[in-house]
């Protein structure tokens, strides 16, 4: 035996060296087993396992019959076939499919990712664990809104803790506004055992709830977003979640992942849209150097915080503290509404510019970190297109100057009538003057006062009213404050908290035009009591100003003012009446009046007007829209 020694890589990386060793190889093991092969026999077959290494794809889908020319593929199938290169055949090396676990078949894209894949660490098991959590299967019973969540009802062992569960397309911040029932006891969801298929008790997941990381919507045609997830959180199976091993990595991470090339790796691995645990935890990440780890960090961070920052003027993120319109660092400190609006809009300008040039600064050293070439990178940025803009506001992404600015006037108002109805002892707001309490337009204008402290109340209101008289597209132009309040805040406020509204328009009239009483009520103190005094006291004493005028008018020969005060008589007693069945639970044919907990037996379903805060929003509110007693919007 030979002791001399062959350089393996010399001869690999030679490749005629290469093919006459691989031929002779073949005619030799041919040999042993009594075949006669020829020196071209062998080096055909050398070619088929080598040379024929690569397949080839055809994209003739775009020249089908249509748009003005017919059916073109067959010419384009035989025209590609020569040597020069075009844009219908893709010659792919097969061994990129096999450094890409799964073997996709996103041929125009692989020979570009594949190198990636080689030369790079997974995020699992490089960096940390990718998982996915628990659906419940009983979203309808244990998931609610933060808002929807009274702090002041309590039940044993039960808890609202935030719960991320997908949502809407948003890059490094997302504010985790749902909440879930647990119980820490059991550790498991609220009297939760197990779905079917997986009768356990135990949740998926579990040891990973309540530590902080990142997570995804699974689900989203526009491309994949990643945020941080905050301690203190449980995940669902709609969110994907990573764990870095080093918890310092989480922004790190945070900005890789949301960049352009993990985009464009992404469509190359899986169908546009669904963003498995599975395929995300393969993803290569390199090991950074310690200042490309510092600069991704840092440009990730600041997007975060400047985003989380403007969330802060959003009425029902749980950072919410007042409008943006009030803040004296951004608008509320100039002299007049319209130079209010005018600053403000130019700081939210000022800030999308910011993120949007952090975010080029990004994907700019993302590239550098995985050495993509200047040629491959606009390969990328041509395949992706254009990416949905990382900008601070994305809620109104798309949106006119002229729409985010009447969406800030109706942010004012909204807050407005939030700080009566939350002041209010009993959480009823009248619309007339009863009971000693002002009417809802006064107090509107008490608060306008308070919240513009160095400006005269009625300036603010004229302002406000020449805002609101604005024709701008999907706004309800009005000529009052009044107007605003009766046809338009209770529909806002519905679509602005997600069909899930906690102040409730309760109406003699529904539709638009003014309505003989109404009232806004505070859902989380508008139990059986609240009800009663409704009824009993602030609609029963309405009811007396109405009967009085009506007389007055008649002692005094005003036909038209008796009838019209005659007509408001009417329609509050059957606007009682209706809420008299409410309270009763009435339930008779169609009609039917009771607060319908699916989840809950009839023994368990509270008998008439009497609602459990825990079941939410939806369960609750829904005898009064069947007895026709809310203004307008319906909650679906």
């Amino acid at each position: 035996m030979s002791n001399k020694r062959v350089d393996l890589k010399r001869i690999l990386a030679d490749p005629d060296l290469r093919r006459r060793l691989m031929v002779s190889t073949i005619q030799a093991t041919q040999a042993r087993e009594g075949i006669r092969t020829s020196f071209e026999q062998a080096s055909r077959a050398y070619y088929v396992v080598t040379e024929g290494e690569k397949a080839s794809f055809f994209d003739l889908d775009r020249f089908k019959p249509g748009n003005g020319h017919g059916d073109l593929r067959h010419e384009m199938f035989v025209s590609s076939l020569g040597p020069a290169r075009n844009q219908v055949r893709f010659d792919i090396s097969r061994r990129d499919f096999s450094a890409i676990e799964g073997s996709p078949l996103a041929y125009n894209s692989v020979g570009l990712v594949a190198p990636l894949f080689r030369s790079n660490p997974n995020i699992e098991p490089g960096w940390g664990i990718a998982q996915r959590g628990a659906p419940t299967g009983e979203d309808e019973r244990l998931v609610r809104f933060h808002w929807e969540v009274s702090t002041l009802v309590k039940r044993p062992n039960l808890s609202w803790e935030p719960f991320s569960k997908g949502g809407d397309f948003c890059r490094f911040y997302y504010d985790v506004a749902l909440r879930v029932a647990w119980s820490h006891e059991r550790k498991s969801f609220y009297d939760w055992y197990g779905r079917t298929g997986r009768p356990i008790e135990r949740p998926e997941s579990l040891d990973l709830y309540f530590q902080s990381g990142l997570v995804w919507p699974r689900r989203t045609q526009r491309g994949f977003n990643l945020r941080s997830l905050p301690i203190g959180c449980i995940f669902s199976d709609k969110s994907g979640f990573i764990q870095p091993s080093d918890r310092r990595d989480d922004a790190f991470l945070l900005g890789v992942l949301n960049s352009d090339l993990i985009e464009f790796v992404l469509r190359s691995l899986m169908s546009f849209g669904s963003y498995e645990v599975g395929v995300v935890k393969k993803l290569p990440v390199p090991k950074p150097q310690s200042a490309q780890r510092s600069a991704i960090t840092e440009f990730a961070k600041t997007i975060e915080a400047a985003k989380a920052e403007w969330d802060i003027g959003n009425e029902i993120s749980t950072r919410f503290s007042i409008p943006w319109l009030l803040r004296a660092d951004v608008a509320g400190s100039l002299p007049d509404l319209r130079q209010n609006l005018t600053a403000l809009a130019n700081h939210e300008l000022r800030q999308d510019q910011f993120v949007e040039q952090q975010f080029k600064e990004l994907n700019n050293e993302v590239f550098r970190l995985y050495g993509v070439s200047d040629e491959t990178r606009s390969a990328i940025r041509e395949a992706l297109q254009q990416r949905p803009p990382e900008i601070v506001w994305p809620q109104m992404e798309g949106k006119t100057v002229e729409q985010k600015r009447m969406e800030h006037v109706w942010r004012l108002l909204s807050y407005a009538v939030k700080r009566i109805v939350e002041d209010d002892v009993d959480g009823v707001v009248p619309f007339m003057a009863v009971v000693g309490k002002l009417s809802l337009l006064d107090r509107i204008h008490e608060e306008l006062g308070k919240l513009f402290l160095k400006r005269d109340a009625n300036e603010v209101e004229v302002e406000i009213v020449n805002e609101l008289k604005a024709k701008v597209k999907g706004y309800d132009r009005v000529e009052s404050i009044r107007e605003w309040l009766e046809n338009v805040y209770f529909d806002y406020h519905a679509s602005l908290y997600k069909s899930r509204p906690i102040f409730w328009h309760v109406s003699s009239k529904q539709g638009k035009g003014p309505a003989a009483f109404s009232a806004l009520v505070h859902y989380h103190r508008f139990d059986k009591d609240r009800m009663a005094k409704l009824r009993g006291v602030y609609l029963r004493e309405a009811l007396g100003v109405f009967r009085r005028e009506a007389a007055l008018a008649n002692q005094e020969g005003r036909p038209d003012d008796r009838l019209e005060w005659q007509a408001k008589v009417e329609e509050a007693e059957e606007f009682e009446r209706r809420l008299k069945q409410v309270q009763e639970g009435f339930h008779q044919g169609a009609e039917d009046f009771r607060i319908l907990t699916p989840w809950k037996t009839e023994a368990e379903r509270p008998k008439g007007w009497d609602p459990d805060i825990n079941d939410g929003v939806k369960v609750n509110i829904e005898p009064l829209q069947r007895a026709g007693v809310l203004r307008i919007p319906e909650v679906v």
